[in-house]
């Protein structure tokens, strides 16, 4: 019965999503990009990077979360121009940031795979801040989660700085007004801050991520109260107090691989592992939104595809703003 009614649940998700998008079809959107920006001049850019992207997942799961968060770290810091994979020999680059030395190897790994595919058939043509947007497209729907149409037609940046990133990306231990501000900056709303925050239905997170929440979380009081009872004693025999820098556990126990809506309805049983992701079911301000999506896959994907679409436009580079790197790891100047 469970999975008949996940599997109509996801039906009646693509018809929304798909009724949601069918308006735009055709459509330019702002900055000059549009989804058939490379229909002339590389028509057969986004099959190069389903293949490559699928073949990346298939050797690793970790591929899944370690694009989206690629993604979202590099268009809340300047905007979507690839600055994230800049590799600096002074290390000073936004990926050498503190706050993004946890991205996981296999997101840049899987651009630089596509971007090289991409290069052997279309030299020069489509920028590796396409190819991230296109991937994280990709790996959301490998992951049984939505498919929309991506708009393309973004420049690389020209510039990339560690100093940059601070201030600018969500962290694990903010509450719901320290998140709603980083997002607001961004010009996004609280509503984009939950959807977006569901993107933690899938992947994991080190131990040194969360543990104070388990044997620090106050002065007075060691366990963070909001933790449910088992899902703490869980982590605790997963997270002892001496655990190694590389352990880790999922973000979601039940569904880890599966683009769902299962992380909201987590969030009400009080299975959130960061401080950010519970503080989003006891904040009065933002749970209103959790229980909607956690009744509601197909509202679920809806709101997701509609705040990724807005994070997708932020801080766009055109003219003489941007370019189209050889290779994703280095200015072409």
């Amino acid at each position: 019965m469970e999975k008949r009614r996940r599997s109509v649940c996801a039906v009646a998700a693509a018809a929304l999503v798909a009724a949601m998008l069918s308006s735009l079809t055709g459509a330019a959107y702002g900055g000059g990009m549009s989804p058939g920006y490379y229909k002339t001049t590389c028509p057969q850019l986004e099959d190069i990077v389903l293949k490559e992207v699928t073949r990346k997942k298939n050797e690793t799961i970790v591929t899944i979360p370690a694009v989206l968060r690629l993604f979202f770290h590099d268009c809340l810091v300047n905007g979507c121009d690839a600055s994230v994979l800049i590799a600096s020999r002074n290390q000073d680059a936004e990926k050498n940031s503190p706050d993004d030395d946890s991205l996981a190897g296999d997101g840049y790994d899987t651009v630089n795979r596509v971007k090289a595919a991409v290069e052997q058939k279309c030299p020069g043509v489509v920028s590796c801040a396409d190819i991230l947007a296109l991937a994280a497209r990709d790996v959301v729907h490998l992951a049984s989660g939505p498919y929309w149409s991506v708009e393309l037609g973004r420049l690389d940046g020209l510039v990339s700085k560690a100093s940059d990133v601070e201030d600018k990306l969500p962290g694990p231990d903010m509450h719901v007004k320290e998140l709603t501000d980083i997002f607001y900056r961004s010009g996004l709303s609280q509503r984009d801050m939950v959807a977006l925050s569901g993107a933690h239905t899938v992947g994991f997170a080190h131990c040194s991520r969360f543990t104070k929440r388990l044997y620090n979380y106050s002065s007075t009081v060691k366990l963070d109260p909001s933790f449910n009872p088992e899902y703490a004693k869980r982590l605790m025999e997963a997270c002892p107090p001496d655990v190694g820098p590389t352990i880790a556990v999922n973000m979601d126990p039940f569904t880890p691989v599966v683009f769902d809506n299962i992380y909201y309805q987590n969030l009400r049983n009080g299975i959130g592992l960061f401080t950010s992701d519970q503080a989003l079911f006891t904040d009065g301000g933002s749970r209103k939104t959790v229980e909607e999506f956690a009744d509601s896959e197909p509202r679920f994907f809806q709101a997701f595809v509609e705040s990724m679409m807005k994070v997708g436009r932020l801080g766009v580079k055109t003219g003489g703003g941007g370019e189209i790197r050889r290779d994703c790891t280095a200015f072409n100047h």
